[in-house]
């Protein structure tokens, strides 16, 4: 994963815990890297389920609820900070659709080791969407939470229900209902 996420997952647990969680859960975790992160480098995705577990154990939020909560932060963190690659989109069922398409593109662009989720639209209409996400690293509850803030982004309601399509929990069936 790149270092960018970590960097932005440690500053919303500093935002939302404080330093002290942030040192807490650095300091208790084996992290190969140290916790040294810098937003261009590359660092293995075990290390932030280490973080995340951690800061489970800390604050008794479950794992689950925790990457939901970062996906939902990040994705208004990202979207402010590139907002070019999201200003063509009328709404949050534009953007989801292209994501594959263009934002994966633009980031294999600039991280062309990285290694991404792949996104299917599998149905649409203007109130109904299935999103089938495929990813070795397992980690739908984020991806729900990033569906969740884009749709908080473009100001839109919406309920989002999953259904794991494999025993291991790689593929997952997103159905997001307006």
């Amino acid at each position: 994963m790149k270092g960018l996420v970590f960097c932005e997952f440690l500053e919303m647990v500093e935002k939302e815990f404080g330093y002290e969680t942030v040192d807490h859960i650095i300091e208790n975790t084996n992290l190969p890297s140290n916790g040294v992160y810098t937003s261009v480098g590359t660092y293995s995705h075990e290390e932030m389920f280490a973080l995340v577990g951690q800061l489970s154990a800390k604050t008794n939020i479950p794992v689950s609820k925790l990457f939901y909560a970062y996906g939902e932060y990040v994705f208004g963190v990202f979207g402010n900070a590139y907002k070019e690659l999201i200003l063509g989109y009328e709404n949050a069922f534009d953007f989801l659709c292209r994501v594959e398409d263009t934002i994966h593109v633009q980031v294999l662009k600039l991280y062309p080791e990285a290694e991404l989720p792949r996104i299917e639209v599998k149905n649409r209409s203007d109130e109904f969407l299935e999103l089938v996400y495929t990813s070795k690293r397992k980690m739908s509850d984020f991806a729900e939470g990033l569906i969740q803030g884009c749709m908080k982004y473009f100001n839109e309601n919406a309920s989002i229900s999953k259904e794991f399509l494999s025993e291991d929990q790689s593929q997952v069936l997103f159905t997001i209902k307006k």
